[in-house]
């Protein structure tokens, strides 16, 4: 019944560690061996996926990837974009000008510069170690208006950018598509974007109808392809709001929840 399984990595396909389970492996490969395509949908930047398409041994031009919240869709191999829908300059720079007057910190991913920031964090750091993306300091003024930007994120300690949150002006909602993917990660991608729209362009692109796609995930980021799913799965270790829309709650990312997903709605063994 199933024919596209789409995964979220950190809490989702990754455990604590960071790792992908032998367990997850196992049902992965068994499930592709069967024909059914399994597609990874990130925040990170392609960059920060390579390892974990590199374990599953999707580097063919017959696998796609969803990097930014799904606001790029390509193929691994040649790059070839299926879809693209990001920011610009002017829109960092606003996102930029609105984070002083929040005095939060910022940072944003351009094609050319890679991953940017105004002034250095420990929230930048850690997203550059975990992607393994240089940072390069810049006051987001020099950027110009129309110049590509994947996207912007507000950056700080969980309580500081939730008090952020609540003074984000309503307009700022019809702007961006605004998603959390974690306490302390706020990101802002173009209205056009976010995980549910880049799965199902991917979906169509395969003919592939929703009803035959399963999507799981943990985070705020999330909702959308979960929303949009056949079989949309929440984390035992997913946030409230994301086990409230999903059709299916299975057991953690450290309990190899991925894998009984697999086994039991598309192996079922």
């Amino acid at each position: 019944m199933y024919k596209l399984i789409a995964l979220d990595l950190d809490g989702t396909l990754l455990n604590s560690d960071k790792q992908i389970s032998s367990e997850n492996k196992a049902a992965i490969d068994a499930a592709r061996a069967e024909g059914v395509r399994v597609v990874l949908v990130s925040g990170r930047p392609t960059s920060g996926m390579r390892e974990s398409l590199e374990a599953l041994n999707m580097l063919s031009d017959d696998d796609y990837v969803l990097s930014y919240n799904a606001s790029v869709v390509q193929k691994v191999k040649s790059e070839t974009i299926i879809r693209s829908q990001i920011l610009t300059g002017h829109d960092a720079k606003q996102l930029a000008n609105l984070a002083k007057q929040l005095d939060i910190n910022i940072h944003a991913f351009s094609p050319q510069k890679g991953l940017i920031t105004p002034a250095h964090n420990d929230y930048t750091t850690h997203e550059s170690v975990i992607n393994g993306d240089t940072i390069t300091l810049i006051d987001f003024e020099e950027l110009t208006d129309d110049e590509a930007i994947l996207k912007v994120m507000l950056v700080d300690h969980a309580d500081k950018l939730s008090a952020a949150i609540a003074q984000l002006p309503a307009a700022l909602y019809e702007q961006f598509t605004i998603v959390q993917s974690a306490p302390f990660f706020l990101e802002f991608l173009n209205k056009d974007s976010n995980k549910g729209i880049g799965v199902k362009a991917l979906a169509d692109h395969l003919s592939i109808p929703s009803e035959q796609v399963i999507c799981m995930g943990d985070a705020g980021n999330d909702f959308h392809m979960i929303q949009y799913a056949g079989l949309g799965v929440a984390m035992g270790n997913a946030t409230d709001d994301i086990k409230a829309v999903a059709d299916h709650i299975t057991v953690t990312n450290d309990l190899h929840g991925v894998a009984k997903v697999i086994n039991d709605f598309v192996l079922k063994v």
